[in-house]
């Protein structure tokens, strides 16, 4: 398979018709979040969901699910799925509150402070940097094109975590990134 560098990639969208511009744009879009959540997997052994959890448990010290949810905009249930992931590996552990038997927090295991201290940044916190360095009329210039975009594609009614990953949040992380996997969709 022959590649094409960055720059013959911009002189070839140049070349096309707008619409044609516009979807290469928006594969590279796609393919870059799909490496980086594939590079996660295979480097860190976790998702960029689970990595964020992991993060909002950190930062939050004794937590409730309901709050990490809120955090990370996903449902409690989803968050319930990923904790139970994570608490298979033996990276988080929840233990009811002391003060109200009804709230159960999450906590990080030593396992999973050393995996959160070696792990990657998701994609998203590069972009946040990046963005944040633009002018607002920039910033607001991207939103207005992305949600344009999200309208013609007749997407927004689709619930979306602030996450940038590709494929389910609650999915299992090891079994279904393999390396031996990953070298088959290459």
């Amino acid at each position: 398979m022959a590649f094409i560098s960055n720059t013959d990639l911009d002189l070839t969208l140049a070349n096309n018709e707008p619409i044609e511009a516009v979807l290469i744009t928006l594969r590279r879009l796609i393919r870059a979040t799909d490496l980086h959540s594939k590079q996660l997997v295979k480097t860190a052994g976790i998702t960029a969901p689970q990595l964020l959890l992991l993060k909002a448990i950190h930062d939050r010290g004794e937590v409730t699910i309901g709050e990490i949810a809120n955090e990370i905009s996903l449902s409690q249930a989803t968050v319930t799925t990923i904790l139970d992931r994570l608490e298979k590996r033996e990276l988080v552990f929840r233990a009811r509150s002391n003060q109200d038997k009804r709230k159960v927090h999450a906590y990080l295991t030593d396992a999973g402070r050393d995996l959160l201290q070696n792990a990657p940044l998701p994609l998203q916190e590069h972009f946040i940097r990046q963005f944040k360095d633009l002018k607002d009329w920039e910033q607001t210039m991207i939103l207005s094109s992305l949600q344009r975009v999200v309208q013609m594609m007749d997407a927004q009614h689709l619930d979306a975590a602030p996450m940038l990953e590709i494929g389910d949040l609650d999915r299992n992380t090891p079994e279904k990134y393999s390396e031996t996997n990953l070298d088959h969709k290459k």
